[in-house]
C-alpha cells in the first residue's frame, strides 16, 4: 500500500517538477553556472579585489584620486572603475584585466552620466518639470547609447532622492519634492539606460542614487544626519528607490547621510533587512565616493572596523577607498567577517559583468567607430533643444511681455549672458565645455540679421570674489570686470536705452548648486539684485531669464519685473531653447516639481504637507493661535505644479463615474480642459487626493496622475483618470500598505493649488 502510494504521488508530481524546470530561465541557469565555476577558482584575494571600485581621476568627482592602478588590474584587486574619458584608455585597462591578471576577470567601467554624456540634457531638476515620461526615458536611452560608445556600461544614475529643502544644492540632481512623481521619472530613467537587455552593446547598468534618505540632510547642508520616522520613509522617501528597483535597477549606491543614527553605509537595517529581504533586491551595493572611510569621521571605529561594518551591513563594492582591499582579508582571519558574505558580494558584482555581456566579450563597449558616429549627433542636439525648451517654467508673463517679437534691438544684459560654461549645469563632467554656446552666441545664431542683440555684463556674478570662485569651479569660471560696480551698471543702462527690450540673464551659475553647493540665501544675488532694479527704472521691458539650480527666494522680481523665465540649466543647446521660447518659436509647458518659497524661514515648505490640530483657514493670514507665522504668510511664492503658458486654459465639468466603489473596482475622474488663448500650447493635468479619515495622519494633498495634452485655440479635451484602490494606499503605523474605507476629496487642476474639487468614497 505504502508503495503504491509512493509511485502515486511521483506520478503526480513529476509534471509539475518538469513544469518547474521549464520555467527556470536558462540564460540565469547559465549564469549560475559560470559564475559558480568562477568563484571556485578564485582565491580569497581576488574575491575581495572585486569588490574594489578605482577611479581613473580624468572626470571630476570627488576629492581622492586611486594610484597604482595598473599593478592592481594585473594582481585582480579591481573590480571596477570610473572616470575614464575615452574608449582608447578603456580598452587599454582592459586588456590588462582579460590579458594580464590570473583569472583574466573584465572589469566593469562606470561614470556619473547624470543628465546625458556628451549631448547634455537639462539637469534632473529642469527634467523633472517637463512631467512626459516618454521624452525623460529617451534622454537616458541617448545617454545610454553615447557612453557606452566611448566604452562605459556602468551609469552612477539615476538620483530619486526627494527633497524638500532648496539650501541643499543636490536638489539639482533628482526630480524634486514628489513622491509619486518622483517614483514615475525613476521608472522612466531606468528603462532608458539599460532597456530590455543589458548585454545589447548600447545600453548600460543603472544605479539608483543615494540610499537612502540623502536628501532630507538636516539644515539642507550637505552629507549631513537625517532623522525620520518609518511612517515618512515609507510614506513619502523609499518609494521612488523602490521604484526604479522594480523596474530592474541592476545596482544601487549608499548615501553619505547616517539614518536615525547609522550611517548608510553601515546601516544593516537598511541594506539587509528593508532591501535584500523586505524588497527582494538581487543586483549589487557600491558605496559612494570613499563613504566607508568616512564611517572613521561619524565614529564608528578606524578603516578596519568600519570596512568590516559595511560589508556585513549588506554593502558589495568599495568605491575609491579601498578599505575593503586593504583589511577584509584581515577580518576574515580575526573572523569578524565570514567568507560567505565574501562570496555573496563577490558573485553579485560577477553577476552584473555577466548580464553586461563582459565574459562573452569584454570590448563590446569600446569600438571607436561608434564613438565617432554616434556621439553628438545632430538629431540627439535636435533633441536636446527640445527637452531643455520644455522644462523652461515661466513664473510671469505680465501684459504679454513675452514672446518677444522678432524685430529691433534686445539688451542683453547680466553675468549669466555670456558663459557657455556654465549652461550644462553641475554635474555634467562630460560636457564639452569650451564648445557650448553661451546665450549671447546661441540667441545671435538663430536670430541672425532678424534682431540685433547688443551685450552688457552689467554685474559680476557675485561682490564676493571668493564666494565666486567657489561657485565657478570645475571649469566654470565667469571671468570679473573690477571696474567699481556703479560704471558695470551705468554702461548697462546706457546700452539698455538704445534697445526695445531688456533681457536680464540673472541667478544662480552652475556651481552654485549640486554636490556640496548648499546654500543659506536663496535670493538672486545682492549686486544681480542691484543691475536688475537699474535695469527697471529704464522703463524699458525687462525680461528677467533665470538660471537656477534649485527654488530661489523671488519675492521682488514677482512683483517688480514684468517677465519671468526659469530656464534652470537646460544642458547643450539651453542657448538654442532659450531664444526658441523667448520668440514664441516654442509655447512654454514646464510645471514646477518644487515649491517656492517666500523666503527661507519657511522650509521646509511643500505642497503635501499634514493639518496640525490647527489649522490656519484656507485664504487666512494672521489667526492667534492657529498654525501661521506673524511675519508671512504660509503660502509658498510659486506652489508645486505651477508654470504658465503663451496661451491660457479654463478647466470645467468636473465629473466622478460614482460617487463611491469597493475594493476590486474603479472610479474615473473626469474633466474638461479648454484652450481659451490664441495659442497652441501643452498643459500638464494634475489630480491630487486627500484621505479625509485615517488610522494615520495623512497629507492635504497627494498628487496621484497626471497627462500632458497639447490644444489648438479653442480646442478642448476632456481627460479622464481610473483610480483603483491601490491609489488609496498607504503604509500605516504598523507598515501595512492600506487603504481603509471613507470619503475622500478629488482635485484635478493645473497645479496643486489652483484645482477643482469633488468628493467620492471607498466602501467595504
Amino acid at each position: 500500500m505504502k508503495k503504491a502510494f509512493i509511485v502515486f504521488y511521483i506520478a503526480l508530481t513529476l509534471p509539475a517538477i518538469a513544469q518547474q524546470k521549464k520555467e527556470v530561465n536558462p540564460t540565469d541557469q547559465q549564469m549560475n553556472v559560470f559564475i559558480s565555476n568562477l568563484l571556485s577558482k578564485m582565491t580569497l584575494d581576488e574575491k575581495i579585489g572585486q569588490l574594489n571600485l578605482l577611479t581613473g581621476g580624468e572626470a571630476t568627482t570627488g576629492s581622492v584620486v586611486s594610484t597604482d592602478v595598473e599593478n592592481k588590474i594585473k594582481k585582480g584587486q579591481v573590480g571596477g572603475m570610473f572616470s575614464f574619458t575615452t574608449p582608447q584608455k578603456i580598452r587599454k585597462a582592459q586588456e590588462i584585466a582579460v590579458n594580464e591578471s590570473r583569472l583574466k576577470i573584465p572589469i566593469i567601467f562606470g561614470q556619473d552620466v547624470i543628465h546625458g554624456y556628451k549631448t547634455t540634457f537639462p539637469i534632473p531638476l529642469a527634467l523633472s518639470c517637463t512631467w512626459d515620461m516618454p521624452l525623460i526615458q529617451k534622454t537616458a536611452r541617448i545617454a545610454a547609447v553615447e557612453a557606452t560608445a566611448d566604452g562605459l556600461n556602468w551609469t552612477f544614475s539615476p538620483m530619486v532622492d526627494i527633497s524638500r529643502d532648496p539650501r541643499w544644492g543636490r536638489i539639482s540632481e533628482g526630480s524634486g519634492e514628489d513622491t509619486y512623481l518622483g517614483s514615475e521619472i525613476a521608472k522612466a530613467m531606468i528603462k532608458g539606460y539599460q532597456g530590455d537587455d543589458l548585454s545589447k552593446y548600447n545600453t548600460m547598468m543603472a544605479c539608483v542614487k543615494h540610499f537612502a534618505l540623502y536628501g532630507a540632510s538636516e539644515a539642507g547642508r550637505d552629507y549631513n544626519t537625517t532623522d525620520m520616522s518609518l511612517d515618512r520613509m515609507y510614506n513619502e522617501y523609499l518609494p521612488p528607490y523602490k521604484a526604479a528597483l522594480d523596474a530592474g535597477a541592476g545596482s544601487i549606491m549608499t548615501s553619505f547621510n547616517d539614518i536615525n543614527g547609522v550611517p548608510a553605509t553601515a546601516n544593516k537595517w537598511l541594506m539587509t533587512d528593508l532591501l535584500r529581504k523586505e524588497w527582494g533586491f538581487k543586483g549589487f551595493v557600491v558605496t559612494d565616493y570613499t563613504a566607508v572611510n568616512e564611517l572613521i569621521d561619524h565614529g564608528l571605529g578606524d578603516l578596519k572596523a568600519v570596512s568590516a561594518l559595511s560589508i556585513n551591513a549588506g554593502v558589495d563594492m568599495d568605491m575609491v577607498g579601498e578599505g575593503f582591499l586593504t583589511t577584509l582579508k584581515k577580518s576574515v582571519q580575526e573572523g569578524k567577517v565570514k567568507v560567505q558574505r565574501i562570496d555573496e558580494a563577490c558573485k553579485l558584482v560577477l553577476e552584473a559583468k555577466y548580464k553586461l555581456g563582459l565574459f562573452d566579450d569584454p570590448f563590446r563597449y569600446c569600438n571607436e567607430e561608434r564613438a565617432k558616429t554616434e556621439i553628438l549627433k545632430p538629431e540627439n542636439l535636435a533633441f536636446a533643444r527640445e527637452v531643455a525648451a520644455e522644462s523652461f517654467v515661466l513664473l510671469k508673463n505680465e501684459n504679454n511681455t513675452l514672446p518677444l517679437k522678432k524685430t529691433g534691438t534686445i539688451a542683453l544684459i547680466g553675468p549669466l549672458a555670456n558663459t557657455g560654461a556654465n549652461m550644462p549645469g553641475t554635474w555634467s563632467v562630460n560636457s564639452d565645455l569650451t564648445n557650448t554656446a553661451s546665450l549671447l552666441t546661441g540667441m545671435k545664431a538663430v536670430l541672425g540679421s532678424q534682431v540685433k542683440v547688443v551685450h552688457s555684463l552689467g554685474s559680476n556674478l557675485l561682490s564676493d570674489e571668493a564666494y565666486q570662485q567657489r561657485a565657478t569651479m570645475f571649469g566654470r569660471d565667469i571671468p570679473r570686470d573690477n571696474r567699481p560696480e556703479a560704471d558695470l551698471i551705468r554702461e548697462a543702462i546706457a546700452l539698455a536705452k538704445t534697445a526695445d527690450v531688456v533681457v536680464a540673464a540673472l541667478g544662480e551659475s552652475s556651481e552654485m548648486s549640486g554636490e556640496a553647493s548648499s546654500r543659506t540665501n536663496l535670493e538672486i544675488p545682492e549686486l544681480q539684485q542691484r543691475l536688475l532694479q537699474a535695469l527697471l527704472k529704464t522703463g524699458k521691458p525687462v525680461v528677467l531669464v533665470l538660471f537656477t539650480g534649485r527654488p530661489l527666494v523671488l519675492n521682488w522680481e514677482q512683483q517688480n519685473v514684468p517677465a519671468i523665465l526659469n530656464v534652470w540649466f537646460g544642458g547643450t543647446e539651453t542657448a538654442k531653447a532659450i531664444t526658441d521660447v523667448l520668440f514664441g518659436d516654442v509655447n512654454p509647458s514646464g510645471k514646477l516639481t518644487a515649491t517656492f518659497p517666500q523666503n527661507v524661514g519657511q522650509i521646509p515648505l511643500y505642497y503635501a504637507h499634514k493639518n496640525t490640530g490647527r489649522p490656519l483657514a484656507e485664504g487666512k493670514w494672521f489667526s492667534k493661535f492657529r498654525s501661521n507665522y506673524l511675519d508671512v504668510s504660509n503660502e509658498p511664492l510659486y506652489p508645486f505644479g505651477y508654470g504658465l503658458s503663451y496661451t491660457s486654459f479654463a478647466y470645467s465639468n468636473l465629473k466622478l463615474s460614482k460617487n463611491s466603489f469597493r475594493p476590486g473596482e474603479s472610479i474615473t475622474a473626469s474633466i474638461d480642459i479648454k484652450n481659451t488663448g490664441s495659442n497652441e500650447g501643452k498643459e500638464v493635468v494634475q489630480l491630487y487626493i486627500r484621505d479625509l479619515v485615517s488610522s494615520s495622519t495623512r497629507p492635504v494633498k497627494e498628487l496621484k496622475a497626471f497627462q500632458k495634452i497639447s490644444l489648438k485655440p479653442g480646442e478642448s479635451k476632456t481627460v479622464s483618470f481610473k483610480l483603483t484602490e491601490n491609489d488609496l494606499k498607504f503604509y500605516n503605523t504598523a507598515l501595512k500598505f492600506v487603504a481603509g474605507p471613507g470619503d475622500f476629496n478629488l482635485f484635478i487642476g493645473g497645479n496643486s493649488r489652483d484645482v477643482l474639487e469633488t468628493k467620492f468614497a471607498l466602501t467595504k
